[in-house]
């Protein structure tokens, strides 16, 4: 999964729609049912979450990525209360990834005054070696017992893109898996998590999707990614809804989360950023010309107390940081989470969204106006030629060194996708902190639903930004 998987985060329970007992199988923030020989794998999963604490409504979008064989399946989405549904862009999450694309800083140059100015010859035998550049590489026994009417009632009912959905309350899961199975969403999960959410009196939105609207693979299996949905709705705290999904993974899912609310947010306990956002942060001071860029090195020495403790319990957890390497999993298969992007949006950065203001910065061309062919020629037959262009280019040099010390901040991406970032306006908010993480979720860490909290290290809030590539950031 690239950099980048948003108003958004629930896990989903996915159902195959078939008539047989079911295998369930996933890989992701959701939990999938599939039929027998008929298989459904969601490899990966974007989430954007939106969260107003002091209106306690949390919005969040999904778009997983299914491949498998069964002809349609269909997906259930527990929610702390009856949500509104709304379609989003398709393109939505490549627009979240295009514009969080991380910078590096880059420092003019010139192409020609090496021709201008060629080096003396080398002195001694050996002359000099090739200058070689690196490229900087998220019940009952119904016979002694009257029928019993089921616990099952249909709240709302309706179409979001191309979905057909309904949401439903359920006072039992017994009567949710018969339901459920009345409407040939057949399956061999487990009750005891569904009636996990039922005692809480959350509700399930479940949706059905069409295989044949997606791409058909040569051996017959289908793959795509559903169009994105949004879910808005009441909630008393940010919350991820992580266990539906263990039913259906055999080990692990990864999942990428852009989190959009008034604060800087992490993961609690084991699984916070910190565990590699602070050695990351270490390593990398001293490393970059003017410091760390967006308050980095600050927040090391806000919590300079607490590093020590922080880097002990790395290494209890068996969490291994190595400069420019994702984290790699400790004995028990544990991942540590990694900070992908964090920036507090002002008005000017969602003047990118609106093309009122530059993707990228430009890095001034210092040889603007003279070619290699009218160099080399002065270079051979107009001396004084080659010397006023030599001047001017380095008085270019020098100037752009003066302006920006340490670089200009540059990112590419092609022009009509830059373009589409319009789509995202309106969904992202000036003053709001947007943090970006990456996950991968052992089956044993999917016990309990997640609690998404302020990033923070004791009393000290992480308002720490990252948008630059660091020296020891992960590829």
């Amino acid at each position: 999964m690239s950099r980048t998987h948003a108003v958004h985060a629930l896990p989903w329970l996915a159902a195959a729609l078939a008539l047989a007992l079911i295998v369930p199988v996933a890989d992701a923030a959701c939990c999938y049912f599939s039929a027998k020989n008929a298989d459904i794998l969601q490899p990966a999963q974007k989430v954007f979450i939106s969260w107003d604490p002091v209106k306690k409504a949390e919005t969040f979008t999904v778009q997983p990525k299914f491949e498998g064989n069964a002809l349609d399946f269909g997906m259930v989405i527990p929610t702390p209360s009856q949500p509104k549904l709304h379609e989003m862009p398709r393109d939505f999450f490549k627009h979240l990834a295009v514009y969080s694309i991380l910078k590096r800083r880059e420092t003019p140059h010139s192409k020609l005054l090496w021709i201008l100015e060629p080096p003396p010859p080398p002195k001694g035998p050996g002359g000099g070696g090739k200058d070689k550049s690196e490229k900087s590489k998220e019940g009952g026994d119904p016979k002694s017992e009257p029928p019993r009417k089921p616990e099952i009632k249909i709240l709302e009912s309706g179409v979001v893109g191309s979905l057909d959905y309904k949401i439903i309350e359920a006072g039992r899961a017994d009567d949710l898996f018969q339901w459920l199975k009345d409407n040939k969403y057949n399956y061999s999960g487990d009750e005891a998590t569904l009636n996990f959410y039922i005692q809480k009196k959350w509700l399930f939105t479940v949706m059905k999707i069409d295989t044949m609207q997606m791409k058909r693979n040569k051996d017959g299996s289908y793959s795509g990614e559903v169009t994105p949905t949004r879910f808005q709705f009441s909630s008393e705290k940010l919350i991820y809804p992580l266990k539906i999904t263990q039913i259906s993974v055999k080990d692990k899912t990864e999942a990428l989360f852009y989190v959009q609310a008034p604060h800087k947010v992490d993961l609690q306990g084991d699984m916070s950023y910190q565990r590699t956002w602070v050695p990351m942060l270490q390593a990398a001071t001293g490393c970059t010309p003017g410091g760390i860029q967006g308050g980095g090195e600050q927040w090391l020495k806000t919590i300079n107390d607490r590093i020590p403790t922080i880097l002990k319990r790395n290494q209890e957890l068996g969490f291994t940081w190595q400069s420019g390497q994702r984290p790699q999993p400790d004995k028990q298969g544990h991942i540590a989470t990694t900070m992908e992007w964090a920036r507090k949006l002002s008005a000017d950065d969602l003047k990118v969204l609106r093309g009122e203001a530059p993707y990228s910065e430009r890095v001034p061309d210092v040889d603007e106006g003279f070619t290699e062919a009218e160099c080399r020629q002065a270079a051979a037959k107009n001396p004084a030629r080659a010397r006023a262009i030599a001047k001017v280019i380095r008085a270019r040099l020098d100037k752009a060194q003066k302006a920006r010390p340490f670089g200009y901040l540059v990112r590419e991406a092609p022009a009509e996708d830059v373009r589409q970032l319009q789509q995202l306006a309106g969904h992202l908010s000036a003053d709001s902190f947007i943090t970006k993480f990456r996950k991968i979720f052992m089956r044993d860490e999917m016990s309990d639903d997640l609690t998404l909290i302020p990033a923070r290290s004791g009393q000290n809030d992480d308002t720490s930004e990252y948008e630059e590539i660091l020296p020891t950031s992960p590829p």
